[in-house]
């Protein structure tokens, strides 16, 4: 296996990475949800290494969990509780355990989106 995921999160409503965002990446089995890393953006919104590397990698279904809602707390755009946004799910499947699945994230306190990116 040579895939690796990757992740980059932009905040789109102060034009800047999103900095110190907690990130969880599960594993969907049946029913059950296994956590297989927790960490957090650096400077540039990006994790300082894969969230499932190499030797980790392999076909199925995932899920990274944003956690929005403390980010946008700690930059004081959280607004009035409850949030819009707290934590944003966003499941994937990985089918070529050989590529690179990078899945970016365009944040803002009302809104977001995400691709498959490069």
């Amino acid at each position: 296996m040579s895939g690796f995921l990757t992740t980059h999160v932009l905040d789109t409503a102060r034009g800047a990475p999103a900095q110190s965002l907690q990130i969880t990446l599960y594993r969907l089995e049946g029913t059950a949800r296994v956590e297989l890393a927790r960490m957090v953006t650096n400077d540039d919104g990006r994790t300082d290494s894969p969230i499932l590397p190499k030797a980790a990698f392999g076909v199925g279904q995932y899920e990274l969990v944003f956690a929005a809602g403390d980010y946008l707390r700690a930059t004081g755009q959280a607004g009035a509780a409850p949030l819009f946004l707290d934590e944003i799910p966003i499941r994937f499947g990985i089918n070529d355990p050989q590529s690179h699945y990078h899945v970016p994230l365009l944040l803002s306190p009302y809104g977001f989106s995400t691709y498959r990116g490069s």
